[in-house]
């Protein structure tokens, strides 16, 4: 049984940092990028739902792995694949399918536990900004950035230097060449063009060579 405790409660864990990084993910969309308002209730709402929509997925791992099991149960030939169980993958089995319900109870404990609802949301939130922190430091980091500020200023000028000759330029100079062909095929075309179109002698037209 300390085995099965001991993964329960990591699975717990896992679940519970996934919820975690689905609130904060939610709380992003809501307050930033839609620039509504941080409730506490209605997140806390949401982060219910998350926790009982992953027991489902639980639930429904345990009970694919029963159908395993007893599909296993009785073959005792060579297995064919990794999904492929026999009679001596049985235990093993049984005793996922239990750890997976037991994942399944907690997460719904835990859903049904309105101060420890309250504390994941609080913690999905300091995430939240933790973000929203750590991207506008950086912004302002490169925007006020000097070249006496920076101490890798000389070295990545030189690379940017070499990149611009190296390579834009380059690209440059070959979309010129692009180009001017393609100028020059075109005054061709259209020389050629006035020739046919100039009457002859007599006044009458150039006959086309095809005639």
């Amino acid at each position: 049984m300390g085995r099965t405790k001991d993964a329960i409660a990591e699975g717990l864990s896992i679940a519970t940092a996934a919820a975690r990084l689905t609130v904060r993910n939610r709380i992003l969309v809501e307050t930033i990028a839609r620039g509504g308002h941080f409730d506490s209730e209605v997140f806390a709402d949401f982060a219910r739902a998350t926790l009982r929509a992953l027991a489902d997925e639980q639930d429904q791992a345990a009970e694919r792995v029963t159908n395993q099991r007893k599909r296993a149960w009785g073959r005792f030939s060579d297995s064919s694949g990794t999904h492929d169980y026999r009679d001596r993958d049985t235990r093993n089995l049984r005793r996922r399918a239990n750890q997976s319900r037991g994942v399944a109870k907690e997460l719904r404990a835990l859903a049904d536990d309105a101060t420890r609802v309250n504390a994941l949301v609080a913690d999905a939130r300091m995430a939240a900004w933790g973000d929203v922190e750590a991207n506008l430091s950086q912004r302002l980091d490169v925007e006020g950035m000097t070249a006496d500020a920076d101490p890798d200023y000389a070295t990545m000028r030189r690379a940017r230097m070499d990149a611009l000759r190296m390579v834009d330029l380059a690209r440059l100079a070959s979309q010129a060449k692009r180009k001017a062909k393609e100028k020059a095929a075109s005054e061709t075309a259209e020389a050629e063009a006035d020739d046919d179109d100039k009457p002859a002698k007599g006044g009458k037209k150039k006959k086309s060579a095809a005639r």
